[in-house]
């Protein structure tokens, strides 16, 4: 019953931010690296740090995670309606991660341990932004994250947190998985969504003891780290827009529809996310089965990009 009443408070949340963005002109306006074009109510994804805010007065997160959480949604609000330098974005980000390393008690691990999960968190939260390019991949990715969080043993404690927020990606999901977006989540929801998909990675890497979990990110890590080295190769900046995804390049060049795409990254994860829970519960979860798997995903997805990259540069002659 309470998530019920949970579902129908998120939805009038949903609503009345709608009238307030309409209201102040907090849109996004299409442009030439956009994926869109016409203009959408930019910051939807509010829905997502309100949620924890939520959870945290029910009692289902704990202060540190909810305040980074905030803390991040608040920086990314403010730069959706008038960007901001790099410098309190990367501050809000760092204060933000040491609240997740101090939940989790990761300053009373090994020293050398930090610097490494700090660059992986980091990196997850921007890769997760840079991602979030058409409608419903980046609500249709984190959902399929939470329900993968959800089935397994050890998170039965999170249920409720877990619930809470997949029923703040069902509300936003109702918005902007459709053919004409009426929001987008901004960097409000993609970077506040990020960092508790990352801090729930985390907590399940500590509680199973397998590493093997993080390829429950590895549709959006694989597509994210090579185009960044792309970019690199190319000489771009790689912190500018851009629409070199590949999901982007489905999109916008071969005219697939948004919702198709994101349905298929998700979909794709939900599979991979499948397998690594029964290969885990059977005792099969190795370091060399990890590796194998990450290889031919890796493998397949430059194969499946360079067929698309093809056939383009056909269609340009």
């Amino acid at each position: 019953m309470i998530y019920i009443a949970l579902l129908v408070v998120l939805v009038g949340i949903e609503l009345l931010y709608f009238k307030i963005a309409d209201k102040y002109n907090i849109i996004d306006k299409p442009n030439s690296r956009s994926s869109h074009t016409t203009i959408t109510l930019r910051g939807g994804g509010i829905i997502f740090p309100i949620a924890i805010c939520i959870a945290f007065i029910l009692g289902y997160v704990s202060w540190e995670i909810a305040l980074a959480v905030v803390i991040v949604a608040v920086v990314s609000f403010i730069d959706d309606i008038k960007p901001l330098s790099q410098l309190p974005r990367f501050a809000s980000h760092v204060i933000a991660v040491g609240l997740v390393f101090y939940d989790l008690n990761l300053f009373t691990e090994s020293l050398w341990i930090l610097p490494i999960v700090f660059v992986l968190l980091i990196g997850w939260v921007n890769a997760f932004n840079f991602m979030d390019g058409i409608n419903g991949i980046t609500v249709l990715y984190a959902l399929t994250a939470i329900i993968s969080f959800s089935v397994l043993p050890t998170q039965v404690s999170s249920l409720p947190l877990l619930i809470t927020m997949g029923l703040s990606c069902f509300v936003f999901g109702i918005f902007n998985v459709r053919k004409k977006a009426k929001t987008f989540a901004g960097d409000v929801g993609s970077i506040s969504m990020a960092l508790f998909l990352g801090y729930f990675m985390i907590k399940t890497i500590i509680v199973t003891n397998q590493f093997g979990y993080i390829l429950f990110f590895s549709v959006y890590g694989i597509d994210a780290v090579v185009t960044i080295l792309n970019r690199i190769k190319k000489r771009e900046n790689i912190f500018e827009p851009h629409r070199s995804h590949l999901y982007q390049y489905l999109a916008n060049e071969m005219s697939f529809s948004h919702v198709l795409v994101a349905v298929i990254y998700a979909g794709l994860q939900l599979g991979i996310n499948g397998l690594i829970i029964y290969m885990d519960n059977q005792g099969n979860l190795s370091g060399l089965f990890i590796l194998e798997l990450l290889l031919t995903l890796t493998l397949a997805y430059l194969l499946l990009r360079a067929l698309v990259v093809r056939k383009m540069n056909k269609m340009d002659l």
